[in-house]
């Protein structure tokens, strides 16, 4: 059993509030979750309204669809154009 983490830290170029941000990131958590069978939080930046960090948590028994999950993942969330990726970590476990 493989456990895969990623954590995606995010800048939101059209918040201007922490209302509009909870908004964007609750969406963008929103298409993960349905689109992909894997575990959605806000975990860091909580009171920034132009950044968030997603953690992205899931099980499989294969490292390469850890790996194609978590891109596809990345691709989702910079294709909306809501949120750009400064940066990514992802760890197998």
């Amino acid at each position: 059993m493989l456990v895969g983490v990623c954590t995606l830290e995010l800048f939101i170029h059209t918040s201007q509030s922490l209302k509009e941000k909870r908004f964007v990131v609750k969406s963008i958590k929103d298409r993960i979750a349905h689109r992909f069978n894997v575990s959605v939080a806000e975990v860091d930046h909580l009171d920034k309204w132009q950044r968030a960090c997603i953690g992205i948590a899931t099980v499989t028994n294969d490292h390469k669809i850890i790996d194609h999950t978590f891109s596809e993942i990345m691709k989702l969330v910079e294709s909306n154009g809501e949120a750009e990726i400064i940066s990514n970590n992802i760890q197998i476990y």
